[in-house]
């Protein structure tokens, strides 16, 4: 199976013996808390689930200008995104404190995790500005990934963790919530050696049905792995529950047997484009996969990225060597009126925009709400079905 990024799986972050997470628990109550933002647990529900692999906490100062101007550690890892504890004050704290994490995103806030502070630093907003405009290519606050981070603070808690909660991913998903060595281990009970990933924030229609099965089709691939992220996202995206539902029907119907597995990993959309795009390949790597899919616009928004920008950055920015996992380049797929069959627009050179069904996310929303079935091309109708039925009680 494809090795870990930085060879081996960091996963045991998280506390597995109950009687050690019991003790952790209860230690907890004498130390010092601090409530942390969505962001930041997020964060550590990827490092204690083994998806952040080779990383063991939270980035400090000079790490974090590394990654996001250089992409990659002061110690030589290869890394896209810095991974931050970023606080509003943490003035009482300092190097060689112990304290508990308080989880934002669970009522009363239980404690999530345990850090030992290795550094307590403040991000000057010249420092913070040039990490906002390495990531996200912009620093426009009307990205909603540039206003999260531009509101989280800029005292940087920096150190290693012991997880102790996945938040509410486990209870709220526990059929599809799978941390890496899961993954991994569900990939050798199927016996798949090549092994390809599709990321998606939102309900799969025709389009992405297809690009999955020409995916595993064009690489001769074992199997496929539907990775969806269950975390937060922008005002106006379908949640979690309903996109499980929509794929977990699209899977059954519309997919051989025992070719695809369905999974969701807890953590927050950033919306940050080309650099997401290749934090995703860590950790589909971490996870076991060979291949991701990257498509058009891969992790974007709005119109801040080139449609292809999330390919080319692995050509660009990526040196040989540093990632084992593959990327799969695809271009946007339609269903070809003159073809009678969705295809990559890339391959249709003799259409124009009118040969295509295409629907955009406004539209879609709009003929839901309306309950106005979205057309057989565009939609599974049984996929449409459970949508509309969400914009209804909208």
């Amino acid at each position: 199976m494809i090795r870990p990024h930085g060879t081996i799986l960091i996963d045991s972050l998280y506390v597995e013996d109950s009687r050690v997470r019991a003790d952790r628990l209860e230690e907890a109550k004498t130390l010092p808390k601090l409530l942390i933002n969505s962001s930041a647990a997020a964060n550590l529900v990827m490092l204690g689930a083994g998806y952040f692999s080779p990383l063991k906490g939270f980035m400090d100062k000079a790490d974090a200008i590394s990654v996001a101007k250089e992409l990659h550690t002061r110690q030589g890892l290869f890394w896209p995104i810095p991974i931050l504890n970023l606080v509003q004050d943490a003035t009482d704290l300092q190097h060689g404190d112990r304290i508990a994490l308080c989880d934002p995103n669970i009522k009363h806030n239980p404690v999530i995790a345990i850090q030992d502070i290795t550094t307590v630093e403040t991000l000057t907003e010249d420092e913070l500005s040039e990490i906002v405009q390495n990531i996200y290519r912009t620093s426009d606050s009307d990205h909603p990934g540039v206003e999260t981070l531009l509101s989280l603070g800029r005292m940087i808690v920096a150190g290693p963790v012991e997880v102790l909660s996945y938040s509410y991913f486990e209870t709220d998903f526990p059929d599809t919530f799978r941390t890496a060595r899961q993954i991994r281990e569900q990939i050798e009970a199927n016996d798949w050696s090549k092994v390809v990933a599709f990321q998606t924030r939102n309900p799969m229609h025709r389009a992405h049905e297809e690009l999955c099965k020409m995916a595993l089709d064009s690489l001769s691939a074992d199997g496929l792995l539907i990775h969806m992220l269950l975390g937060k996202l922008k005002p106006g995206d379908i949640p979690a529950d309903v996109r499980d539902a929509a794929i977990r029907k699209m899977v059954a119907d519309y997919f051989p047997n025992d070719t695809v597995m369905v999974a969701g990993y807890g953590f927050d959309m950033l919306y940050a484009g080309p650099r997401e795009a290749i934090l995703h390949a860590i950790f589909r790597q971490n996870a076991g996969c060979t291949h991701l899919i990257v498509g058009r616009d891969h992790a974007g928004v709005g119109g801040y990225y080139g449609p292809f920008d999330a390919q080319t950055i692995f050509d660009d920015e990526v040196p040989s060597g540093a990632l084992n996992i593959e990327i799969f380049r695809a271009d946007h797929t339609a269903y070809s009126k003159k073809l009678q069959k969705v295809v990559m627009m890339r391959d249709a050179p003799d259409h124009n925009i009118d040969d295509f069904v295409i629907l955009s996310g406004t539209r879609v929303r709009e003929m839901l709400s309306s309950g106005k079935p979205l057309p057989p091309e565009f939609a599974r109708p049984e996929v449409a079905e459970i949508l509309m039925r969400y914009y209804k009680g909208v």
